[in-house]
């Protein structure tokens, strides 16, 4: 637990900050990074799952091609007006003008565009509020023009509006400052609806305003009162619900506070169908082509300026924004926005889940599951989207996965670099650099803690050192010592033992620990026939040299020993090895003498290698069974073994068993 108290910190504060984001909901996170989350979603919905088109809904533009063969923007009221005379002549369920006539042309041009609007009587004309920059709204697409008197705007509001108890829905509601109506009768021969946009702050229009505040009234926007007139819903059945939503008919439409909806755009710009102008007023294309359909009529040419930018488009525009607005409206199938409720429990359970795991994982595996609920909520988040119409947040969630997973590594790495340097430390003296290395990278091979491991343990002294140190001056033991003891080890660690300690000329190493070693016994016994082949060799130089040889005993013991850390905690610790298997080694390497052998090992070294000897593998070494002996502190006597080298290195191997089953007591001598 000590050991991961930094991961454990850190990633308790990256769990309170992304529930305080989640439930506060700042601009900076709510309106840049996770808008942007979203915007990439809409893409990728785009790809696999566009939403369908209703083909009931039909763009009538006035484009590049139509300006091109009948004049410049604007034309004149009269041949607008011959436009929406053909198209009422096709029949349709109703007809959107998004379009702003705030300002007169002439009395007879007027005159002539409010006729064809009364000839239609089912037209909505678009109508410009202005809405102050503090309300969130601006002064582009509107005019300067004064106040409307009220009663010129009767017929657009709401006919009933209701608070709901405990929403302040007035305190929220978006509040326009001055409108500019259409010029003449307009007013009078088509229902007005608001064509305000209020983008977010980077820009992007994701929302859509059903209705603002203008004095003491409520008014409907442009696409929701197409929508209820092509509905067949008649103006008193559609009532407000103040921060709520909009009851039209017998269908409830959900607002938020402000009275926005989520658009759930179609696609890119030129989604819906579309007609240029040029072909119907030219008759080229039939009027017939818009019966019983829903037509708005609106700019897409360049040089109108009418192009917002949405989740989906930089270039789309605005008559077809409000086209996808009123089949968000027809269909009901507008996104909405979590309340935040799953978000802040996927905070909750992925954060708390990952502090448990990560600890107890490594880097690569902590990572894959980091990686695993980071993608796992994004598929969950992406299939809200695409079956439940419901947008929930990625940016604190997501970053709370990650800030967590990051914690985790970066402890995981200064833990494994801190376990790496102990490792080194405790056993670069002990075995060769290529164990040091697999251990660090395995760190569950060298347990520091103490544990029961079955060993074999060798024990080397040299025979009578004591008399030989006070025979010849220091400098000359330190010297043969040093060269003895180098030499040794050398060997030890090429047959991939562990160094344990030297006390005095003896020489203490075990195989088994702390990484598994199937033939650790033959790993020891093969190191103690290196070990004296050398000294022989050592002693030829060491008489050429005048210098008298040195003589060694190795004992070797096979068994189960206690192996670990042991000494003075913050002083001073070895990896060592402790039991009564280590003592019986031990006091085998001092029966060398007795016996005059230069090697002995127990029988239970013997029972370990018997396999690899009866199996051939064991080659060109002699066991010679010599005594069954009871040592000091044992109760059970143990038979000893001397071991030899064959000439014949590839010979057969040899074990000799003893004979009788007489047992002699040391401990009596």
């Amino acid at each position: 637990m000590k050991k991961h108290l930094p991961f454990y910190l850190i990633a308790s504060l990256s769990l309170a900050a992304s529930l305080l984001v989640q439930v506060y909901d700042p601009p900076i996170i709510r309106d840049h990074l996770e808008a942007k989350t979203y915007d990439l979603r809409l893409h990728l919905r785009q790809l696999f799952r566009p939403p369908p088109v209703s083909p009931r809904i039909v763009i009538v533009t006035i484009d590049d091609r139509s300006i091109a063969e009948l004049g410049r923007w604007p034309w004149s009221r009269q041949l607008q007006a011959r436009l929406i005379d053909r198209i009422a002549a096709g029949k349709p369920k109703a007809i959107g003008i998004d379009l702003l006539y705030s300002e007169p042309e002439n009395p007879q041009s007027d005159a002539a565009l409010a006729g064809a609007l009364k000839r239609a009587g089912n037209v909505v004309q678009g109508t410009a509020f202005r809405v102050p920059a503090a309300a969130g709204g601006s002064d582009s697409g509107t005019a300067d023009a004064a106040p409307t008197p009220p009663d010129a705007l009767w017929d657009a509001a709401f006919a009933e509006v209701k608070s709901v108890p405990g929403i302040a829905w007035k305190r929220w509601a978006v509040a326009a400052d001055q409108v500019s109506l259409p010029v003449g009768e307009i007013p009078r021969t088509a229902t007005l609806g608001h064509v305000v946009s209020i983008p977010d702050l980077d820009g992007v229009l994701r929302w859509d305003l059903l209705y603002l505040r203008f004095g003491d009234d409520c008014y409907p926007s442009f696409a929701l009162q197409l929508a209820r007139i092509a509905a067949g819903i008649p103006a008193n059945q559609a009532v407000l619900y103040g921060g709520s939503g909009i009851k039209l008919g017998e269908r409830f439409l959900k607002t938020d506070l402000s009275g926005r909806v989520l658009i759930n755009y179609r696609g890119p710009e030129a989604s819906f169908p579309v007609i240029s102008a040029a072909d119907l007023i030219s008759g080229r294309q039939a009027p017939e082509t818009v019966k019983d359909r829903i037509v708005l009529v609106g700019t897409s040419a360049l040089a109108t300026f009418d192009q917002k930018v949405t989740p989906l488009s930089a270039n789309c525009t605005g008559v077809e924004k409000n086209a996808t607005v009123v089949q968000n409206l027809l269909e009901n199938d507008f996104l909405a926005k979590s309340p935040g409720v799953v978000e802040l429990a996927m905070i909750l359970v992925s954060g708390l889940a990952l502090m448990l795991a990560l600890p107890r994982l490594k880097a690569q595996p902590g990572v894959a599951l980091g990686v695993l609920f980071t993608a796992g909520y994004f598929l969950f988040a992406q299939y809200l989207l695409i079956e439940r119409n419901t947008w929930i947040n990625l940016v604190a969630p997501v970053g709370n996965l990650a800030v967590i997973v990051t914690a985790a590594g970066v402890s995981r790495l200064f833990f494994e670099e801190r376990q790496a340097r102990q490792i080194r430390a405790m056993f670069s003296s002990y075995v060769t650099e290529r164990l040091v290395d697999e251990m660090i990278r395995n760190p569950g091979l060298a347990r520091l803690g103490g544990e029961r491991r079955e060993i074999t343990v060798l024990f080397s002294d040299v025979k009578g050192f004591t008399s030989y140190a006070e025979r010849h001056s220091p400098e000359e033991v330190v010297a043969i010592l040093n060269e003895y003891l180098g030499e040794m080890t050398e060997i030890v660690l090429r047959w991939e033992g562990i160094l344990d300690k030297f006390i005095g000329d003896a020489i203490v190493a075990f195989w088994g620990a702390p990484h598994r070693q199937e033939d650790h016994a033959e790993r020891a016994v093969r190191c103690a026939l290196e070990m004296q082949a050398r000294l022989e060799e050592l002693g030829h130089r060491w008489r050429e040299a005048g210098r008298v040889p040195l003589e060694a005993g190795i004992g070797i013991n096979t068994g189960e020993a206690i192996v670990g850390n042991i000494g003075a905690e913050g002083k001073k610790m070895d990896y060592t090895v402790i039991g009564d298997q280590v003592n019986l080694g031990a006091r085998v390497e001092s029966l060398t003498r007795r016996y005059g052998e230069p090697i002995l090992v127990t029988e239970y070294t013997v029972a370990e290698l018997r396999r690899a000897v009866s199996d051939g593998a064991f080659k060109g070494v002699a066991f010679q069974g010599l005594e069954r002996v009871a040592v000091k502190g044992k109760e059970q006597p143990v038979a000893l073994y001397a071991v030899h080298p064959l000439d014949d290195q590839r010979g057969e191997p040899v074990i000799v068993e003893l004979r009788g089953d007489a047992v002699v007591r040391l401990d009596e001598k």
